[in-house]
């Protein structure tokens, strides 16, 4: 079995402070919050917790990300938290990061600039949009993307399926059908490892819609994700051993809210 889970970011620093964006270089690219720092980690250990618990006790392997600060900093905690070097259960009772022992050879990082935010101004804001246009270069160098995670974790050797940012003022729907072939494409890159794709809303949202049919996403809370599962092929090229992905996450038990699409009109 292959299972891919895939996370919102953390609580953004403009959501609670909304004059951030003003007089920015990045104004696309803000920060978490310090609750957002502890709710990644925070998910990460219940990540690893609820994978360890399951009936085969399966891992993640590798670790995939958004290339905005956002989403690298979830990562990198989450990341830390997966390949901490305390069990399970000594893990959930720690609070803070800071100098817990990892093991780094457990999980391997790499940014993919397909699992970027909706390029938009709906998802961006008007500041951003007013400056989009003009923007040649939306991110850093690789280094400094990377330098947030832990040292040991970067695997430098692998190749985003989306070699830069996705073009500028992309419509919702061709965001969202971008996140799910991306979500396939990884897949289908690593199929024998289990993968957490560190991302943004809609494309959490995706996550469920796309691979679930008649369903309808109308929540992602800040840091929420998904878990899907698949039939992997044994052998190399055996495209008929390999199954279609199936949604495991049922609606409001990870910070996902969702229902049957001729339902989901009557929700507030």
């Amino acid at each position: 079995m292959q299972r891919v889970v895939v996370m919102r970011h953390g609580d953004r620093l403009d959501q609670a402070e909304p004059i951030w964006p003003a007089n920015k270089p990045r104004p696309w690219d803000p920060p978490l919050t310090d609750a957002g720092l502890l709710r990644a980690w925070t998910v990460g250990k219940r990540i690893r917790a609820a994978a360890a618990a399951a009936a085969d006790g399966w891992a993640v392997h590798r670790v995939l990300v958004s290339p905005f600060l956002r989403c690298r900093q979830t990562a990198a905690r989450a990341a830390a938290a997966l390949c901490a070097v305390p069990d399970d259960a000594a893990l959930l009772a720690i609070e803070d990061a800071a100098h817990v022992p990892l093991d780094t050879s457990r999980i391997k990082v790499s940014i993919e600039y397909g699992l970027s935010e909706m390029m938009n101004t709906q998802a961006m804001g008007s500041i951003v949009g007013r400056v989009a246009p003009a923007v040649k270069s939306w991110f850093p160098d690789l280094p400094e993307l990377e330098a947030v995670f832990p040292a040991g974790t970067i695997d430098h050797s692998a190749e985003p399926i989306y070699p830069e940012v996705p073009k500028w003022e992309e419509s919702i729907l061709e965001a969202r059908s971008r996140y799910a072939s991306v979500i396939r494409a990884l897949a289908d890159k690593y199929p024998h490892e289990n993968l957490l794709l560190v991302t943004h809303g809609e494309g959490v949202g995706a996550s469920v819609s796309y691979f679930e049919m008649g369903l309808e996403v109308y929540d992602v809370e800040y840091c929420a994700y998904s878990v899907l599962e698949r039939q992997v092929a044994m052998k190399p090229g055996d495209e008929q051993g390999t199954g279609s992905f199936k949604v495991l996450t049922k609606s409001g038990t990870t910070g996902i809210q969702y229902a049957p699409v001729s339902e989901s009109c009557f929700v507030g």
